[in-house]
């Protein structure tokens, strides 16, 4: 009967510290899973999950101290592009680089979605798309645009975009861009952007 209970209580432990190992290999993964995410690997499991239960607002602190409440609309490689969700009784569209998101603020909801593992099994083409095709897309329909850089508000039709920089005729809200209209042209330095407004 002795030799039973011993042998009973060594499974019991070998049981027990299996279990424990196998919990630690597993707690150990999820760490390395959740370590190796990006910012925008967080944003698409929030956008993915969202698209399925209806609209969802992101809290944006740019790099240069304004915050922003936007309904995000797409993804792309390195940008998002939203509704802007503010004061203003003006409907509007941004888009803002990921490189000039200083913080995002999330409710607890939202941050547990962002830590979920991706869903999307198929590349959508929106996430291979670069800032710098956005910005073109913009300057070929010839779109006014105000632009927020580091160092303020721009007002004017982009005209070209390099692989790292934009060319902007600068004129007044609401008028068309004519040679006429433009007050300046300006060479702004992508890295100088912060966010777009349409």
């Amino acid at each position: 009967m002795r030799w039973e209970n011993l042998f009973d209580d060594l499974a019991g432990q070998l049981e027990h510290e299996l279990g424990a190992e196998e919990l630690e290999l597993h707690s150990e993964e999820e760490r390395l899973r959740i370590g190796r995410l990006t910012l925008r690997d967080r944003l698409v499991a929030v956008h993915d999950a969202a698209g399925r239960h209806g609209d969802y607002r992101v809290r944006v602190q740019l790099v240069d101290g304004r915050q922003l409440t936007v309904l995000p609309r797409s993804l792309g490689r390195d940008w998002l592009m939203g509704d802007v969700q503010d004061e203003s009784s003006l409907a509007s569209q941004c888009i803002v680089p990921l490189a000039a998101i200083g913080s995002l603020i999330l409710d607890d909801e939202h941050l547990e979605k962002s830590l979920q593992p991706g869903t999307s099994a198929t590349p959508r083409l929106s996430d291979r798309l670069g800032l710098t095709f956005v910005l073109r897309d913009l300057a070929r329909r010839r779109r006014a645009v105000e632009l927020h850089a580091s160092f303020g508000v721009l007002h004017g039709t982009i005209d070209r975009v390099g692989r790292d920089h934009i060319d902007l005729a600068e004129h007044e809200v609401g008028t068309p861009r004519r040679r006429s209209e433009v007050a300046h042209r300006r060479i702004v330095p992508l890295e100088r952007l912060v966010w777009v407004r349409l």
